[in-house]
């Protein structure tokens, strides 16, 4: 599949007036579930770990819902150092993604 920029399709039928409307995704590496006391204890360097490796897929979400799974990459060139998400699944409009 070719990469696109983002918001641009080959796909007539996603074009329309809403096309231009921005909307914020949310990308979830992980999770954690410290203690209370364990988390007051967290100071400048502190380690929070989280339930997901390096290589484990992230979760982008509108709202609170599943819309897409990814991989996470940084970015070469002008925009070195930059992350970026490599879409692997893509939900159905309708249905989401299980």
């Amino acid at each position: 599949m070719a990469d696109t920029p983002a918001g641009k399709t080959d796909r007539p039928e996603l074009s329309g007036p809403f096309n231009s409307v921005p909307i914020e995704i949310t990308i979830s590496v992980g999770r954690a579930r410290p203690l209370i006391g364990d988390l007051l204890k967290l100071g400048e360097n502190g380690v929070l770990t989280l339930d997901r490796r390096v290589d484990d897929p992230v979760e982008l979400y509108v709202g609170d819902k599943l819309i897409a799974r990814g991989e996470l990459e940084e970015l070469d060139g002008a925009q070195q150092g930059q992350l970026a998400v490599r879409l692997t699944e893509v939900a159905d409009l309708q249905g989401g993604l299980e």
